[in-house]
């Protein structure tokens, strides 16, 4: 079985329109560039659990198409290195947690070879990890000496005001008011990190739609405590 024939959908909120930049805008707007076409071999996006970069590879993959793929490692890397074959027939290929196969040989192997053919055919390849490239666990030194290739951003994580705007921007997204005080209260009763609580933001607008409320404080702790 093939990675081609693997059902890979992409998250419906996972779109470059939902995502608050912050300081990570020079990041969206070379993932912006590359979707609208241009070239070079592809990035390398750093940074910590639950600070978008799945968000990231998800939303270029919504832009390009059928011509890209998103690869779920974490999700997916029991099925083995097999899964890679023909997926350098995309124009880019999204390969998420990379972390997750890092210095399994049959794997690195793998890589090393897709990421050959994405170059020689033109292609992009977009990997997302916990670190940079040589803190990553490649043993293989010929896939290092490609990873190295890879223009490395680091994602920031957000300020407690930025988090509270991207909130905003994603309830929007949702077609939901979610006002300041209501999201400073979210962000008082669960983690901090956006997984956490775009999970809550979920949950408040099936409840919402049900219930046919607003995202006020009152409704909000109603949900939460119930």
């Amino acid at each position: 079985m093939t990675q081609l024939a693997l059902p890979l959908q992409l998250q419906d909120h996972a779109v470059f329109e939902s995502f608050w930049p912050a300081q990570n805008q020079p990041l969206v707007a070379y993932l912006l560039e590359l979707a609208e076409g241009a070239q070079d071999r592809g990035c390398w996006i750093r940074g910590k659990e639950a600070t978008g970069k799945s968000h990231l590879l998800q939303a270029v993959c919504a832009r390009l198409g059928d011509r890209s793929i998103y690869v779920p490692l974490a999700d997916l890397s029991q099925l083995g290195p097999g899964i890679l074959d023909g997926l350098a027939s995309r124009h880019c290929v999204c390969l998420d947690d990379f972390h997750e196969v890092a210095g399994d040989e049959k794997w690195e192997l793998a890589l090393f070879g897709l990421f050959n053919q994405l170059s020689d055919n033109g292609g992009l390849m977009l990997v997302s990890s916990l670190s940079a490239p040589r803190d990553s666990g490649i043993e293989l030194a010929d896939l290092r000496s490609r990873m190295s290739l890879l223009t490395v951003f680091q994602l920031q994580a957000l300020s407690e005001q930025d988090t509270t705007m991207a909130l905003q921007l994603r309830a929007r997204h949702r077609g939901l008011d979610l006002p300041a005080d209501t999201a400073s209260y979210l962000m008082s009763r669960t983690r901090r990190d956006m997984g956490s609580l775009y999970a809550l933001l979920d949950r408040l607008d099936a409840e919402a739609l049900r219930t046919q409320r607003r995202l006020t404080i009152p409704f909000v702790r109603t949900v939460i405590d119930s």
